[in-house]
């Protein structure tokens, strides 16, 4: 059920003229509460530079945006926010569960600092089982749920998705292979020899059979596994008793793949039925979210969130905040259990219910099984931020060292790092790698595929305009200057988090005067930059730290600082690596004929499908061209005078 909303949209300029001695807010705020309606809605605050600052939902929208105007008892970091408002924004609901479903849509949307933030964005993977073929296909899906099929989950990891697919190709030997392999299968693939397929593909199995494994499936993934499983051991017995002993084994091998997922559950968790538990704990100003995924008794696995919120957010506030949002991108089952109340349950129940299109209920059990399973996910909870806080003490330790031993200002809080990877000048790529004080934050990792380089054609001879291939300081040259130039445009403040204080690049003075002479061009200071070289015979762990106006710097070997630095570039490097061996295999993989203007992909089949061969197409005469479907006299000439431009 959507929202009917009536927008009201209203904004003022920056007010310079706003009276002295009163904070910049107040005024603009107290401006719209001439026509501010009495009605349930979504409000949002907004700075001098259009950045959404806040995203709250009211009752009374008039109530609650007065109270904004009364700075006495607002925490410090409410009285910021108001302050740093410059206009805002109000969206009138029908009803208070419509603006709390809003709110939730317009803090994914905007991400607003003074907001408590999931900051997750990953879809959740489920199981599809195909119903647009005879033979149903299983299979792991994210995404949206566009294609005809049954859908399970969700999942919380891609582990626990292939866990269970195992346990389905074990137990019921369906097909996972995409339609195309299975209809140009001729003989039965290895999943068959291994007993994981039925081989449908080439009528190993009926078609009706194959529907009974299909709904036996179907009953597994719904609740049904101890069903199955008796039906299996009535089998197993039966072909036992008519000698066929292998027949036996086979579903001896299935029950065991069924035994083998519940021995999985250590709590009785047939009561539970379509659950989800969630739950948190909070120490050291942070909280830590576990959410466990059950459905039809079974543990779908479980995932820990650590939602951005101020340091005096209680818990009951965080969960809230997070039932809303993380219920924005996942579907709600019947019933989720909270360690926590929040303070508006009854109205988080109703708005899950409208997300859901089904009566959803929100649990806080006080007893039994579903206490000790909430406890369990506490417990988890609680590791998970014990281990969190640790690593962060233990990161904060080394960025602190790191300042010390480059002489920087302070802990950098963002740490870029930048390397080339190329064989011989051929499919260069560069990359940048991104650290903080949580970590590698691999969400900022980006890849550069070099553009200004000459490319090395067949024969060795370098093609094309700019650089010589392999001059890796022309292509750092390159991945910086595109860099810092997008960053120069996108956020010239440098207020949105992300600038570095520290750039690493891998290399010797070389490529740090590369790095200074693209800040000199661009105009840049105010960033640290240095580089770092592995020591002679490119020996781990006696590198050579270079800066710009000082002698370069060697650290004991077993200075943790170097292991970080070294952990830095290594990472840098694997990651160079990856992307370039990723564009070598799509290189592998392209055709002669990708880049014929006009041929789109059916042309290029049918010239395929009638040559055999790319490069048939290439030695092929204008009238063997026109004999392809779909080939017309101008298209074939235009195909001939690309492969022959001078004859």
């Amino acid at each position: 059920m959507a929202p009917v909303m009536e927008k009201q949209k209203k904004r003022q300029s920056d007010p310079t003229d706003t009276p002295s001695g009163v904070p910049g807010g107040v005024p603009v705020i107290e401006q719209y509460l001439k026509t501010l309606p009495g009605a349930p809605g979504v409000y949002r605050m907004i700075n001098a530079k259009g950045d959404v600052l806040y995203v709250g939902k009211a009752k009374d929208l008039k109530k609650r945006v007065t109270s904004y105007t009364r700075l006495s008892g607002q925490p410090i970091r409410t009285q910021r926010m108001i302050a740093a408002t410059r206009s805002m924004e109000f969206v009138t609901t029908h009803t208070e569960v419509e603006a709390l479903l809003l709110e939730a849509d317009l803090i994914k949307r905007y991400h607003p600092r003074y907001n408590i933030l999931l900051r997750d964005d990953k879809s959740f993977p489920s199981i599809l089982v195909t119903r647009d073929h005879g033979f149903p296909q299983v299979l792991k899906h994210r995404g949206a749920q566009s294609r005809k099929g049954d859908y399970f989950g969700p999942f919380a990891s891609v582990w626990a998705v292939n866990e269970a697919l195992s346990v389905l190709q074990r137990a019921f030997l369906l097909r996972t292979c995409t339609d195309s392999v299975f209809a140009s299968r001729t003989r039965p693939c290895l999943l068959h020899q291994i007993k994981r397929c039925s081989a449908p593909c080439v009528e190993r199995i009926s078609e009706a059979d194959y529907k009974v494994a299909v709904d036996q499936a179907h009953a597994f993934l719904t609740g049904g596994s101890q069903k199955i499983q008796r039906q299996f051991a009535a089998l197993m017995q039966a072909a036992s008793d008519a000698e066929e002993f292998e027949q036996a084994a086979a579903y001896r091998d299935r029950i065991r793949a069924l035994t083998r997922i519940q021995a999985h559950h250590d709590v009785n968790l047939k009561a539970v039925g379509e659950a989800d538990v969630v739950a948190a704990y909070q120490a050291g100003g942070q909280t830590c979210v576990q959410v466990f995924f059950f459905r039809t008794g079974a543990n779908f696995g479980n995932r820990a969130y650590f939602p951005s919120h101020a340091r005096d957010d209680d818990v009951p506030a965080v969960l809230e905040a997070f039932l809303g949002q993380f219920y924005a991108k996942a579907q709600p089952p019947k019933t989720v259990f909270v360690s926590h109340t929040p303070p508006n349950r009854n109205l988080v129940a109703a708005a899950l219910s409208v997300r859901a299109d089904k009566a959803v209920r929100l649990v806080r059990p006080q007893r039994g099984d579903k206490l000790n399973l909430l406890n369990h996910a506490l417990t988890n909870a609680k590791e998970a931020l014990d281990r969190r806080l640790a690593e962060s003490a233990t990161q904060r330790k080394l960025l602190e060292g790191l300042a010390t031993a480059l002489d920087l200002d302070g802990a950098p809080e963002r740490i870029e790092v930048y390397d080339n990877s190329h064989v011989s000048g051929t499919k260069a790529v560069g990359a940048m790698i991104v650290a903080g004080p949580e970590g590698l934050m691999k969400k900022a990792y980006r890849k550069f595929n070099i553009k200004g380089a000459k490319e090395k054609g067949p024969d060795g001879i370098e093609e094309g305009e700019g650089y010589s291939p392999g001059d890796d300081y022309a292509m750092m040259h390159e991945v910086l200057s595109r860099r810092f130039s997008r960053a120069l445009k996108e956020d010239p403040d440098r207020d949105k988090g992300q600038w570095p204080d520290l750039v690493l690049v891998d290399g010797g003075k070389g490529q740090l005067g590369i790095a200074y002479k693209v800040f000199e061009e661009l105009g840049i200071d105010g960033v640290a930059v240095v580089a770092i070289a592995k020591g002679p015979d490119r020996n781990a762990g006696r590198e050579k730290i270079f800066f710009k106006d000082r002698a370069p710097l060697t650290l004991p070997a077993r200075d943790p600082v170097l292991f970080f630095l070294q952990r830095l570039r290594d990472e840098a490097h694997r990651f160079a690596i990856g992307a370039h061996r990723d564009k070598r295999s799509r290189a592998l993989v392209k055709s002669l004929l990708d880049d014929i203007p006009g041929i789109g992909p059916k042309r290029k089949k049918a010239l395929l499908h009638h040559f055999g061969a790319a490069k048939a197409v290439a030695d092929a005469g204008r009238a063997d061209l026109e004999a392809v479907d779909g080939i017309n006299k101008s298209t074939a000439v235009k195909i001939y005078e690309w492969f022959h431009p001078d004859g």
